[in-house]
């Protein structure tokens, strides 16, 4: 089968965050796809398969090495990225449109010059639950942390669930040390994928704010650079007012903790969708057995 190991949310290889896509799935059983997922022990892998819904221009459906996912960010820009590059599809006036289970997901191709091009995805509509107090002080100890209480953490549903938190300073999310064990049952507990926290830079930084997304209970402790966690980021700081402070559009830099360099575009439409993107790079361009 053709197979692509792509880095995303980066233009340098071996800097952002890998995804394994297999480029046709057609034929492949629920269960070969599991043990393909859990065999690349990637945070996540993509199968494509011909789409089913008007519009779609191919279907993806996402894997974790323990379950599948309805959206994920960077699967996202990572399999369209490898089809694109494959010549599988072409975008239409810079646009293409992604099947998966959370729905269609539209996607924006911009070609940059000598480089790769940057993808985007229109974020799905995002759900908001407010934790409570008891919830709060319980992630606060999981964190080993204090977070912020005004804007109040929220579970942020993007297609995967997950729960957000303010910290006080970049430098305060760069130097976590959370309990993954407890963070596990934390996160079943409540339904979430898991935990991301944002903290700003000051001015004059190359990015607005550093991200740092966990996934224990999907068995993997911490995602390099997280499409769908810094999109519930956005969600999250347009639902708290805080888009004059970022900007309607700003850089997100994720990955600085786990030896990584990711960069994140991160934009507010003024129709109110928001647009989270970058860039992507082949690091492994073959085939895998079925």
């Amino acid at each position: 089968m053709p197979f692509k190991q792509v880095d995303v949310f980066t233009s340098e290889p071996y800097r952002g965050n890998p995804v394994a896509v297999v480029l046709d799935a057609q034929g492949l059983s629920d269960e070969q796809m599991r043990r393909i997922a859990n065999w690349t022990n990637l945070s996540e892998t993509t199968f494509v398969l011909p789409a089913t819904q008007p519009g779609a221009d191919y279907r993806v459906r996402i894997f974790t090495p323990q379950a599948e996912l309805p959206f994920a960010g960077h699967p996202t820009l990572g399999t369209a990225h490898a089809l694109v590059e494959a010549g599988i599809v072409s975008p239409r006036k810079g646009r293409l449109v992604q099947e998966c289970e959370a729905g269609p997901i539209e996607l924006t191709v911009t070609e940059i010059p000598g480089s790769s091009p940057l993808i985007a995805f229109t974020l799905p509509e995002p759900a908001f639950t407010t934790l409570d107090a008891a919830e709060i002080d319980e992630m606060e100890s999981i964190l080993g942390s204090a977070v912020v209480h005004d804007p109040a953490p929220k579970r942020v549903g993007v297609g995967p669930v997950w729960t957000i938190a303010q910290l006080p300073s970049a430098q305060a999310v760069l130097t976590l040390r959370p309990d993954f064990a407890r963070m596990a049952d934390f996160d079943r507990g409540n339904g979430a994928a898991g935990i991301v926290v944002y903290g700003a830079y000051g001015e004059g930084a190359e990015a607005a704010v550093e991200v740092r997304a966990f996934a224990p209970s999907l068995g993997a402790n911490e995602d390099p650079v997280c499409g769908s966690g810094n999109g519930a980021v956005a969600a999250f700081i347009r639902d708290a007012g805080q888009v004059p402070q970022f900007g309607t559009e700003y850089l997100s830099s994720q990955g600085a903790a786990v030896g990584r360099s990711g960069r994140l575009s991160i934009a507010f439409d003024a129709d109110g969708a928001i647009r989270v993107g970058g860039q992507s790079v082949t690091c492994i361009d073959g085939h895998i057995a079925a």
